[in-house]
């Protein structure tokens, strides 16, 4: 599925140093180690121009009480709307947005910033995790791993009303989600899945019918109707922990680095990337400097790719992508 050019003008990207949707410290360091890594002089040899428009400035609430067994809903609810204001922003003013991590929690309002913009966009969730439990099934409580179950009109019966998320109406609709890398979904998530025929390809899926294939399936459920604007959430821990062990709750048996930077290529290849979302790198949880160094440069990586950087070293055009569906045509 490819368009005749690609949706990136110009890119703006935002920190998000925010770590209260789970409970493990350092999160909020991610954008920083990211953009040590050198994203933005990495972004800079693309064709196009690239605004860093710094962190957004987060308030931490003295007093937030759990709710049910949730915690930190308020200062998790005023974060998302913070972030959606800026993202909206950034969508308005026709960049396509980077939104650097801090934990996946911070996706509730990344895409419904997202969808006021683009009512119609498509959701590809590439993680280890569903993140679509709602408080009720939650084991933990932790409101990174609820974030799907706030968007999705399917569970607007299921969801109490959480201090600090009035703010947000559910948007999306179940057909318009992908997940990419599952491998930990927990007991209530998989009846959400199976309930609401959620498309999601676990680690065994990908095994059974490779990356390629994961991809045009993918493309075919959410694009085969029509071209919208593509919202991609990507959380680290879909790698394997060997490539991108510095996040907070790794599962092993992840992405090769091969099938991970394949995703992105094919998305980048539609021409349709809007928002992309790039979270849970974690240095505190590093065990060494390299550990952390591979961890941000993998998220460089994955970023410079989906917005247009090629394995052959340069940025895909329309010219090198002609001649490369040439040179494949001469080959057949």
């Amino acid at each position: 599925m490819r368009s005749n050019g690609s949706r990136t003008h110009s890119v703006a990207v935002l920190g998000a140093p925010f770590s209260k949707g789970q409970k493990r410290r350092g999160v909020e360091h991610g954008p920083k180690a990211i953009r040590d890594a050198g994203l933005i002089e990495r972004l800079s040899h693309l064709d196009f121009p690239v605004q860093d428009f710094g962190d957004l400035s987060f308030q931490h609430l003295e007093e937030d009480e759990p709710y049910m067994h949730v915690l930190f809903p308020r200062t998790v609810g005023r974060a998302s709307k913070l972030l959606s204001g800026a993202v909206g922003n950034a969508v308005g003013a026709g960049h396509t947005a980077v939104m650097l991590g801090g934990d996946h929690s911070l996706a509730i309002g990344s895409v419904e910033g997202h969808a006021k913009q683009c009512p119609d966009l498509c959701l590809i969730w590439v993680d280890a995790h569903a993140d679509i439990n709602t408080p009720f099934t939650s084991p933990s409580g932790n409101l990174h791993g609820q974030s799907v179950a706030f968007m999705l009109k399917e569970l607007q019966n299921k969801m109490p009303e959480l201090p600090g998320f009035s703010w947000v109406k559910p948007f999306l609709s179940a057909k318009d989600l992908v997940y990419i890398g599952l491998r930990d979904v927990d007991p209530g998530e998989y009846n959400i899945l199976k309930d609401l025929g959620v498309q999601y390809f676990t680690m065994r899926d990908i095994d059974r019918l490779g990356i390629q294939r994961v991809m045009e399936v993918t493309f075919d459920h959410l694009l085969s109707r029509k071209q919208r604007p593509i919202h991609l959430s990507f959380d680290i821990d879909a790698m394997d922990p060997s490539l991108a062990p510095a996040t907070g709750t790794p599962v092993n048996g992840g992405l090769t680095y091969r099938e991970g930077i394949w995703i992105t290529e094919e998305i980048h290849n539609t021409g349709l990337l809007s928002v992309m979302d790039l979270v849970e790198v974690n240095p505190a949880l590093g065990a060494s400097r390299e550990a952390v160094e591979s961890t941000a440069s993998m998220a460089v990586d994955i970023i410079a790719s989906a917005l247009g950087q090629t394995r052959e070293g340069g940025p895909i055009t329309q010219e090198s992508q002609t001649l490369k569906e040439d040179t494949e045509q001469l080959r057949l």
